[in-house]
């Protein structure tokens, strides 16, 4: 997926026990962020980190969201675990991770597997992915993220 494209549209259950829909956060912008799995330390840096923004976040307009296969009931255990205060959503059947272009081949030591490439997607509030952060490095990036996001308005 490109900056200037439209989102792909989801529906996910989330971390909240509710279904989420891309649409429900139309009129703000809203930060996507496709992690690999719950729990695992670049992960949990990385959720930790999002959450330790997200007053920034908020006061920014935007809304912050998590993607991974995990479970709803994985989610629940994570958010517990680390204190985490943004909604998590479940795609188990990596449907929509395949649609937004983050479950593809990755090579890890040498040795090449599908699964899901750390991403962070700022969406506006029409629903156009406005900025791409591919194959993410965690250290540091909430604050890029939060930095473009403070630079579209």
């Amino acid at each position: 997926m490109k900056e200037g494209e439209e989102a792909p549209g989801f529906e996910l259950e989330g971390s909240d026990g509710k279904k989420h829909t891309l649409k429900d956060f139309k009129g703000k912008p809203l930060v996507v962020y496709f992690y690999p799995r719950d729990n695992t330390p670049g992960c949990t840096r990385e959720s930790c980190d999002f959450t330790a923004g997200l007053t920034a976040f908020r006061r920014a307009g935007a809304e912050v969201v998590g993607i991974s296969p995990d479970s709803v009931k994985s989610h629940l255990g994570f958010i517990e675990k680390q204190g985490l205060r943004h909604l998590l959503l479940a795609d188990p059947e990596r449907q929509v991770s395949t649609e937004w272009g983050v479950y593809r081949e990755k090579v890890l030591y040498g040795k090449k597997s599908l699964g899901i490439v750390r991403s962070t997607f700022i969406v506006d509030g029409k629903g156009v992915v406005r900025k791409v952060f591919d194959k993410v490095k965690v250290d540091g990036h909430v604050d890029k993220v939060l930095a473009a996001l403070k630079e579209l308005d």
